[in-house]
């Protein structure tokens, strides 16, 4: 999310909007080496309308997405593919029926967060997927567990970051997410729940609606995030074209405000789980 002190450039990654999943625009890549910027380059990924930046073992690109060195080394170039809405990458969740165990500190985010999270599982369980979603009270054993931001990171703008699932198909395991969305932005129950969705849509392996097109919902000029070897596959059975009045929860930008599965989201989640 870009400015969100002033407005959202959504999420998910949006007339006014904020990434969902993104650092503010004053980021910049003075910190991540000619070397792995070629590299994203090269991967198909898009370092130029929102620069990839330093975060914890690795880097945060396109907004949220937390790669590191290890994951770059084992890409293969990327290539572009046909501009159409709904996309998954190479890697999803396997052994389903699975029940995935959600964890958040209650003594580290406040109880709207925790609320938050019960509707964004209610959210997924609503529509009897093979992926189920529990929230439970301990750390030890769970699936995806909600981790803080620094504050640092909070000052430059980020909101939360994942990644995508893994090679033997097990969810991308941390979340993270700024904790104060609801102090400082003043988001709701649902508008977190948008963005914490939004965040386990990638841990399942979901990229942006708008992958092909930022611009839809992010403004400015036209951007496309590229596939990269992460990949970004056409989920049969949705539309040629995404739009920012559908309200895809994966835009890539997003207003803080309440965007529950649409349609089309219904249906590239139930056909992939």
């Amino acid at each position: 999310m870009k400015k969100l002190s002033l407005f959202f450039t959504l999420l998910f990654a949006a007339s006014t909007v904020f990434f969902s999943c993104n650092p503010s625009e004053e980021l910049t890549t003075k910190q991540v080496p000619t070397e792995v910027l070629d590299n994203l380059v090269r991967l198909g990924f898009d370092v130029k309308d929102i620069a990839p930046m330093r975060f914890d073992e690795g880097y945060l690109v396109e907004g949220d997405i937390y790669l590191t060195d290890h994951d770059l080394s084992s890409m293969k170039t990327g290539k572009r593919v046909p501009v159409v809405e709904q996309y998954s990458t190479n890697n999803l969740v396997t052994g389903t029926p699975r029940n995935i165990t959600v964890y958040i500190s209650s003594s580290s985010y406040s109880a709207t967060y925790l609320a938050a999270v019960d509707e964004m599982n209610n959210r997924f369980n609503a529509l009897n997927l093979g992926l189920t979603f529990t929230r439970v009270t301990s750390a030890s054993g769970a699936t995806v567990s909600f981790s803080k931001l620094t504050k640092s990171q909070e000052r430059q703008g980020i909101l939360g970051s994942s990644g995508f699932p893994t090679s033997s198909g097990n969810p991308f395991n941390v979340i993270k997410m700024s904790s104060i969305l609801e102090s400082t932005y003043h988001l709701t129950v649902n508008g977190i729940a948008t963005i914490m969705a939004h965040e386990m849509g990638h841990c399942i392996g979901f990229r942006h609606t708008d992958y092909y097109n930022r611009a839809i919902s992010c403004g400015g000029s036209t951007s496309n995030e590229g596939a990269g070897s992460t990949g970004a596959n056409l989920i049969p059975g949705t539309p040629s074209t995404a739009t920012l009045s559908a309200k895809s929860w994966m835009l890539a930008c997003t207003d803080g405000g309440d965007r529950p599965f649409n349609n089309d989201d219904k249906t590239a989640l139930n056909y992939l789980y």
